[in-house]
């Protein structure tokens, strides 16, 4: 999930003006959230939220896919299989996004794909014609809500898990794997790279190779400065940095860093830290950036191990990340002493870090993704649990709920599709540019869900 980008075509100061402005919210609920887990000792408060959950039908299908609160409804588009305007066929495992403003009342949605091996999808920009991944680019109206269609804008990448919008309006996607072409693969060129995907048209299907090939996950740009932070997601995963040579053109390269703990090399931030928690941080360089680490593990002199040679910190599965009020957050997905999640935030002006949160159980929250910012100041935390994922809220008081959870079983209604889809994770949570869709996915089978209701008598 990403921070919405408010106006394109996007000047920076219009950026950096709204970027504060919902900034400025996020750190009040991740702040007192900690304070009341502190003070609870340790119990996690959880709230209300918008009520009781209950079956809401798809305007679209008909069908009841989620479970809501009353007065909230929504709307399904983009499904797997779906002719996009370009004629093609929409691909599957819909994973991270982001909404942009292009005037008139219309989103544009970025959506990832998160694909393996196989054959390239669309007949725009491709990568490499083996490999099925990518991303596709849809119009919403918001005033009417009403999906206007969809095409390909990047074809022939792998595991399109999540990425990051950018200050000058562009959508970042990540490859999570590192795959080899080669004799032994069907794949033509390597993967593990970072691909910029532009609002208009397609990508220029090249790799951006100083950003690191690795097991990437999520990006977020902190506006002040251009840095791009980065997530891996891996057992034993690193938080990386890049420092760009000329702000808003990664193309033309820059520097690699991971993070590590000052004073306390190699320091396991999995297990033993507790809620509240700040670790003053160093840098450590990253030599080879396009050196990949081998595909079973973290050994060869790839990314992950460089860093750790030099001191960096370990973590659990880097995923979701966002950037708001000078701070990045991001998520451990398997963190803590439950396995089942951190979020964590990196404070860039004091070069400090932070345990924001840490769930004591499944059934609190099970694996924190994708997260994104409410424009009314909470916190959205998608769930990548297997047992009925769920789109949880975080208030400004420190409080958690859910608000809606994935409740598919298709008997062929929708293209043919059946099956019971209810352990699917969802992703790509963003909201609209005029605060009043939230938009999001359900990666199996597929498809994309736009909720809008009475936000303001709640608690996002």
């Amino acid at each position: 999930c990403t921070l919405m980008l408010m106006s394109t075509p996007l000047n920076r100061r219009s950026f950096l003006h709204h970027a504060l402005l919902a900034g400025g919210s996020m750190a009040l609920p991740l702040q007192a959230f900690a304070s009341r887990v502190r003070e609870a000792g340790g119990r996690v408060p959880v709230a209300d939220g918008y009520g009781p959950l209950g079956p809401a039908a798809d305007e679209t299908t008909g069908l009841p896919l989620l479970f809501l609160p009353a007065g909230f409804r929504y709307l399904s588009f983009g499904w797997t299989g779906d002719v996009m305007d370009d004629e093609g066929r929409t691909p599957g495992a819909h994973d991270g996004m982001a909404a942009f403003d292009v005037g008139n009342d219309r989103a544009l949605l970025i959506r990832n794909h998160e694909l393996g091996p196989g054959r390239a999808f669309g007949r725009g920009a491709t990568y490499d014609a083996a490999a099925s991944g990518g991303t596709t680019t849809l119009e919403f109206d918001q005033r009417a809500g009403k999906w206007l269609g969809a095409r390909a804008s990047l074809a022939g990448t792998i595991r399109n898990c999540a990425g990051g919008p950018t200050p000058w309006a562009s959508w970042l996607t990540c490859e999570e794997t590192v795959l080899e072409a080669g004799p032994d693969q069907t794949l033509k060129r390597p993967h593990g790279y970072v691909f910029e995907v532009p609002l208009a048209g397609s990508a220029t299907a090249e790799p951006l190779e100083a950003l690191g090939r690795f097991v990437h996950e999520a990006i977020a740009i902190d506006p002040a400065t251009g840095i791009v932070y980065e997530t891996e997601d891996a057992r034993r995963a690193g938080f990386y940095r890049f420092l760009p040579s000329t702000r808003g053109d990664l193309a033309r390269g820059g520097r690699l860093e991971m993070l590590a703990v000052a004073g306390k090399p190699q320091f396991d931030t999995r297990t033993g830290v507790r809620t509240g928690a700040v670790l003053p941080v160093a840098w450590v360089p990253i030599e080879h950036p396009n050196r990949a680490h081998e595909a079973a593990g973290v050994v060869g002199g790839g990314v992950f191990a460089q860093g750790l040679a030099h001191g960096a910190a370990t973590f659990a599965r880097l995923e979701g990340a966002s950037a708001g009020a000078g701070k990045i957050v991001f998520t451990a997905t398997s963190g803590g002493e439950t396995e089942m999640g951190q979020v964590w935030e990196y404070d860039p002006a004091r070069d400090v870090l932070r345990l924001i949160y840490e769930s004591p159980g499944k059934d609190v929250l099970n694996m924190p993704d994708n997260v994104c910012l409410s424009p009314r100041g909470g916190l959205v935390i998608c769930e990548d649990g297997t047992e009925n994922p769920s789109i949880h809220g975080l208030t400004r008081g420190g409080e958690l709920f859910r608000f809606a959870r994935n409740n598919v079983v298709l008997n062929g209604e929708r293209g043919g599709i059946a099956g019971d889809f209810r352990a699917s994770e969802t992703a790509g949570a963003t909201f609209s540019p005029d605060g009043r869709w939230l938009f999001f996915n359900v990666q199996s089978p597929g498809f994309t869900v736009a909720v809008t209701g009475p936000w303001e008598t709640g608690l996002l």
